[in-house]
């Protein structure tokens, strides 16, 4: 699973441009002080190397740009060689010139956003026993403070100020944080280079510092509920989840003890604490096989235990309910998943009892057991529906939601022995709700309602769900978001986005930030296409491995049937993927660049085969089961080379192409996109705009605060206006035209992603 995304509240992070200290393209660099040279589109040396596998030959012209110290490089990138160095710092002054013209409606973009931000924004509390734990930022802070207080709403504290610990630093992220049992201490990670390498810190609340002991590279941590004992998840050499250690608090980290290695290079190692308290959970597998070990959480030093023996094909996942396990699984045929239970003492599947049965069409995305009730996300029909069991009679009901496209996913918690289950709610046009829920009553409780300081009418907008008819007639969703009002005869840009891998569900939240577009007279839409989970496991497995093709084929069935439906027409629309969003990028371009205006890849995979073949590169074996293994049989060789972007880029007219990449980026590794720009620009045949931005400082995520990453938003978004025509001028909202006052922009709430997995070619939504 390589490229995506992180814990429970799955919003993206968009990153900030740094290049030598200053930001790209930034206000205080015009146009005129650019040499010619800068103005010129950079021509990358070839240096063609052969490379042979079973036995047919291909030639790799710019193989040369990856750096053979790369895992230096991704600690510090200071150590990238001096000649690959100069290439990137070219092509970052020549995408500095090329989109300076645009510099002054970026900064209008930037700042129609930034005014819809919340400047003093606080979080929802999160109880847990006698306290509430959350985050807050203060007016004008790119980093949150971690903050708890007394439970009556009395005494809050700062934990950890970001903005503070941020200070000086190129880049600063926090990942996992988790307080132990007893509120005394408060376990964290923190990235300073971008490249997921965290650090894990333990800070003593009520001394207001941190204890002396540090562990680099985690990936993941939870308390026992002694707290005094914290495990936690350490990357390999190869910055793989293998390892899970035991550590007590005042005791050397060299000294601690390992408790589970995982052996198989596919497979990626998490840990978590039940909410009952009564185990420490190892989770280990890949994409299509899971195992899960118990430790006794009374007994933190005891040797885990494991639930089922790992079986291929076989995953389950497992939470505490009280009196037995309740686990969430595929077994028994059961591909959108089923929910049984088992004792504790003996929860080998024989002993496995169905809870929820399994159901055609009905996925089950997510369980949370309480002790009177099961909480569960379910999928019918594309959309998620939140589902309540009472434990005593299994009686059950649905929480109605009545939008014809929305989002809906559960929010953080602690408590195990409570009737309230929190979840979040939005919609294209709905700003987010934050919502407690009691099973029991089925009361709602509105704990926060997103704001938008500039003001923002839903009624204004038209939300659509659609359906696009493949060649082989399957059914592809599309969610649609324009202004109420807007003449559908085609001449309206359209900007697309899709994904399409690691049954990954492009979810239809609020996203203020493409209103931006929308007001300025953009029709915005999500191809909800094969190979996610959009539609179940059916749909995922429609667009993996042998069935990848589909993915490609739908998201340009779901461009021409929006064209022939008079949202937009060919030329006119603007595509965007990220990371193996960026692959479904390279490949639409390949194989019909007529039908886009421009496309925009951020940090995309892209370079599939020689990747596919390098089995030292830290995701690629994990990504066998979504892709296929290359050097394993030559069908699968062929298949990949059939489709991997670079490998097929060939003479003819291209369109614009905006294009990132990260130095320090572990997921999708620099040289992907600065090999596949260097060849595009050097095969195409006509006049198109094709720019590479590398991140200096910054890795997958890019930028973690919350200003810094609309530095890029913007960007992408003019770039978009440009390449359909409507950047000249003020390029103001025309929103007042199409009817209604426009909201000046919307507010997005930026959630810095947590170190945990979950597909690893990420998906940045906007």
């Amino acid at each position: 699973m390589r490229r995506w995304l992180m814990r429970w509240w799955l919003l993206p992070v968009l990153l900030l441009v740094v290049l030598a200290q200053r930001p790209l393209l930034g206000p205080e660099r015009a146009a005129a002080q650019l040499t010619a040279a800068e103005a010129t589109p950079p021509v990358a040396a070839r240096k063609p190397v052969r490379l042979t596998a079973h036995g047919i030959e291909r030639v790799d012209d710019y193989g040369w740009i990856r750096d053979a110290n790369w895992r230096e490089v991704m600690a510090d990138q200071s150590r990238l060689a001096p000649e690959i160095r100069a290439h990137v710092e070219v092509e970052n002054r020549y995408s500095e010139a090329a989109l300076a013209p645009l510099s002054a409606l970026r900064v209008r973009l930037i700042e129609e956003m930034k005014g819809r931000i919340e400047q003093a924004e606080t979080g929802v509390p999160t109880p847990d026993g006698t306290y509430a734990y959350w985050r807050k930022f203060v007016a004008g802070a790119e980093h949150p403070q971690l903050v708890r207080g007394r439970r009556d709403g009395s005494a809050e504290e700062v934990l950890l100020d970001g903005a503070a610990m941020a200070t000086g630093k190129a880049y600063f992220n926090f990942g996992s944080t988790e307080h132990s049992k007893d509120h005394r201490y408060f376990a964290y990670l923190v990235d300073e280079t971008g490249s997921e390498s965290y650090t894990l810190r333990i800070r003593d609340v009520g001394a207001r510092k941190d204890l002396p002991e540090t562990v680099a590279e985690v990936a993941d941590l939870t308390w026992a509920p002694d707290s005094a004992t914290l495990f936690y998840v350490r990357l390999d050499s190869d910055h793989r989840a293998r390892f899970v250690y035991r550590h007590r608090l005042g005791t050397d980290p060299a000294a601690d003890q390992l408790v589970f290695e995982e052996k198989d290079l596919g497979f990626e190692v998490s840990i978590y604490g039940t909410r009952s308290g009564r185990f420490v959970m190892i989770s280990t597998g890949s994409s299509d096989t899971s195992e899960t070990w118990l430790i006794d959480g009374a007994k933190p030093e005891s040797a885990p235990a494991v639930v089922v023996p790992r079986a291929p094909g076989l995953r389950y996942f497992v939470d505490d309910w009280g009196d037995r396990l309740v686990i969430r699984t595929n077994a028994d045929g059961a591909g959108d998943f089923k929910v049984v239970t088992a004792p504790a003492a003996a929860p080998g599947r024989s002993n496995w009892r169905d809870l929820v049965p399994y159901k055609e069409g009905r996925q089950i995305v997510s369980v949370v057991a309480f002790a009177g009730h099961l909480a569960s996300v379910e999928r019918e029909d594309g959309l998620p529906r939140l589902v309540i069991y009472r434990k005593s009679d299994l009686a059950a009901h649905v929480v109605a939601v009545n939008e014809e496209a929305y989002a809906l996913e559960f929010g953080n918690g602690y408590e195990f022995d409570t009737s309230t289950v929190r979840y979040l709610y939005s919609s294209p046009a709905q700003p987010q709700q934050t919502i407690d829920y009691d099973m029991e009553s089925r009361e709602r409780v509105l704990r926060k309602q997103q704001r938008i300081p500039s003001g923002h009418d839903p009624s204004a907008y038209v939300v659509r769900r659609l359906f696009a008819t493949t060649a082989d007639n399957e059914q592809v969703p599309v969610t649609v978001l324009h202004r109420k009002g807007l003449q559908l005869d085609g001449s309206a840009p359209l900007f697309l986005e899709g994904y399409g891998a690691y049954a990954y569900v492009f979810a239809t939240p609020f996203n203020s930030n493409m209103l931006s577009l929308v007001d300025r007279g953009f029709v915005y839409a999500i191809a909800h296409i094969r190979g996610g989970l959009d539609k179940g496991q059916r749909w995922y497995e429609a667009g993996r491995r042998e069935n990848k093709v589909n993915t490609f084929k739908d998201f340009i069935t779901v461009a021409e049937y929006l064209t022939k439906a008079g949202y937009s027409r060919p030329g006119r629309i603007v595509a965007r993927g990220d990371s193996a969003g960026g692959l479904l990028m390279g490949a639409v371009a390949n194989m019909r660049p007529d039908l886009f205006a421009g496309i925009i890849a951020r940090v995309p995979f892209v370079d599939v085969v020689n990747t596919m073949l390098d089995d030292t590169l830290p995701l690629t074996v994990s990504d066998f089961p979504e892709w296929g293994d290359p050097s394993a049989d030559v069908e699968t060789y062929r298949r990949l080379a059939g489709y991997s972007p670079y490998d097929n880029v060939a003479a003819k007219a291209y369109p614009h192409m905006l294009v990132t990449g990260g130095i320090a980026d572990p997921r999708v590794q620099y040289w992907e996109p600065a090999k596949w720009v260097a060849k595009l620009r050097a095969m195409k045949t006509n006049d198109a705009r094709i720019t590479l931005i590398m991140r200096m400082s910054a890795g997958h995520f890019g930028a973690a605060g919350r200003f810094e990453w609309l530095e890029e938003l913007g960007l992408i978004q003019a770039f978009a206006l440009d390449v359909t025509g409507l950047a000249g001028g003020d390029a103001r909202p025309v929103s007042q035209a199409l009817g209604g006052s426009a909201p000046a922009a919307p507010l997005s709430t930026v959630v810095t992603p947590s170190s945990a997995g979950g597909p690893r070619r990420q998906q940045n939504l906007p």
